[in-house]
């Protein structure tokens, strides 16, 4: 790692999010041609990365799991914000929005990256390891958020359709909440030991002595560009999201696809630093980005689609269909399989992919 700011500032990583960001600033709001949007997605992908190598910048400067809980919970708060604008703007179809796209990070989180992550540590060791308390609580924690959000609201009977009555989605709001909050404190004060990364042994994988590491300035610009490139990732998809609507619609395939591929590029930053973070053999990190992603997606959003309802027009749909509803199970079935032993193989990696290429295919073949 280059040290100095002069240095820092030259980094390609230092000015793509500033980039990325104007971009968006001038694209905003206008009708763009097939030539803008390639370029917006240009401007995606690299504030993806931008944001990636900020994320691990602050993790090595803070250490874990407090690395993994700013890039997770950073992603969560622009998401929700998304989120909420197109609902305000979205008329009818934007019922389901809040449910779609946090259905559709539950499956990416605990599937995508969990599998992608598991499959890249155990091609390059054979065996991934990690922390079986930790990971085990996360897992709970996860999907009891999902089953409480997504699920029960199929099966209340004080409100006809797959909604909760007033009183009911605020009681989830603050459950949610709490949970979220009660999980943090664990991860981070209580015993912040059972989120760390290990070696086979058992014993605690500890800073890279490698690298140095970065001084409270470059830590502190490098926080500040990573949420700006958030924000240029989550404003360049919305920007795109109208040509993947209209291919959608083109192919005849349903509107919650549309969330699907949205969520997919949200999303990208947790998968690429899960996946350098599975290379590198600490596997606990990236275990922590993909349950903790997953627990921000439901415990933030829920909160503020509920805050928001109060001004909202229009009918909030968050219970799951059948299909979800399967997958959901299964998921939280084969994760609480996968991270009970604290050791995992190629097998397992594949399983969690497979279940995530089922949930994609679905979305778009329902």
């Amino acid at each position: 790692m280059k040290t100095g700011t002069a240095a820092y500032l030259s980094q390609w990583t230092t000015w793509t999010p500033v980039v990325s960001v104007a971009a968006l600033a001038v694209a905003w709001g206008r009708e763009l041609s097939g030539f803008a949007v390639a370029l917006i997605a240009l401007c995606l992908i690299a504030a993806v990365l931008s944001a990636v190598h900020h994320a691990e910048v602050v993790a090595h400067r803070v250490g874990e799991p407090f690395g993994s809980i700013v890039l997770a919970v950073a992603v969560t708060v622009i998401e929700v914000g998304l989120i909420v604008m197109l609902m305000v703007g979205g008329g009818e179809k934007s019922a389901t929005y809040a449910r779609d796209t946090v259905f559709a990070a539950v499956m990416i989180t605990c599937n995508g990256i969990v599998g992608l992550s598991l499959t890249v540590a155990t091609l390059r060791n054979r065996i991934a390891v990690f922390n079986a308390e930790g990971s085990g609580g996360a897992v709970a924690t996860a999907c009891t958020l999902a089953t409480m959000t997504l699920v029960l609201p199929t099966f209340t009977t004080s409100k006809p359709g797959p909604e909760f009555t007033g009183p009911q989605l605020a009681f989830a709001a603050v459950a949610s909440l709490l949970l979220y909050g009660l999980f943090i404190g664990v991860q981070t004060v209580r015993h912040r030991d059972y989120f760390l990364p290990v070696h086979a042994d058992g014993s605690a994988i500890g800073p890279d002595e490698h690298a140095e590491p970065p001084t409270l300035r470059e830590t502190q610009l490098s926080l500040a560009l990573l949420l700006v490139a958030l924000i240029a990732v989550v404003g360049n998809a919305k920007l795109v999201s109208p040509s993947i609507e209209r291919g959608v619609a083109s192919a005849g395939l349903p509107i919650s696809a549309v969330g699907v591929v949205i969520a997919l590029m949200v999303l990208l930053p947790e998968t690429v630093a899960a996946a350098r973070a599975a290379r590198s053999g600490r596997v606990q990190t990236s275990l922590n980005l993909a349950y903790g992603s997953a627990m921000a997606s439901i415990g933030l959003t829920i909160p503020a689609i509920a805050l928001a309802s109060l001004w909202l027009s229009g009918p909030l749909v968050l219970g799951e269909g059948p299909t979800n509803m399967v997958l959901l199970a299964l998921t939280a079935v084969v994760s609480a399989l996968t991270v009970v032993p604290g050791r995992a193989t190629l097998l397992q990696g594949g399983v969690h992919l497979v279940l995530f290429a089922a949930f994609v295919f679905l979305s778009f073949s329902p």
